[in-house]
């Protein structure tokens, strides 16, 4: 059914798509893609300006988070649980690994670009810590 008044959408592609845009805010899609394997994480992103809240609405789905600072830290696992909401505050080094049947609904600033999220190479620890932690999670 359409409605002249609600505007309805769907993503049935990979990675991350920004569905709404309005004002100072963001509502996107993040679903699998390839580069978000455990082994293929090589880098993390943190947002200078804003924070991020993900919502797991199906599959599995796994933060990561580095501390914050120049440079990240120690990687911790926070295993997502459907329909809570997960706030990575301002300024948190941080990524994630998806299962292949995952989406994730993601809030953020309208404005969060690569200009105000940088992103830092991962060291082989850490790497290998990222992969450590998805095995022991999704054993």
């Amino acid at each position: 059914m359409q409605s002249k008044d609600i505007e309805i959408s769907a993503y049935q592609g990979e990675g991350y798509k920004p569905m709404v845009d309005y004002e100072s805010w963001r509502v996107a899609i993040l679903k699998y893609c390839d580069e978000l394997l455990p082994e293929a994480i090589n880098k993390v992103q943190k947002h200078d300006k804003t924070d991020e809240v993900f919502v797991l609405l199906s599959g599995k789905c796994i933060l990561f988070s580095a501390g914050k600072g120049e440079c990240p830290q120690e990687i911790e696992a926070v295993p997502m649980e459907p329909l809570k909401l997960y706030n990575v505050k301002k300024g948190v080094w941080h990524t994630h690994t998806l299962s292949k049947d995952a989406e994730v609904l993601i809030i953020e600033n309208q404005d969060t670009t690569l200009q105000n999220s940088p992103e830092a190479f991962l060291a082989n620890g850490q790497k290998d810590s990222i992969i450590k932690f998805t095995q022991q999670i999704w054993k």
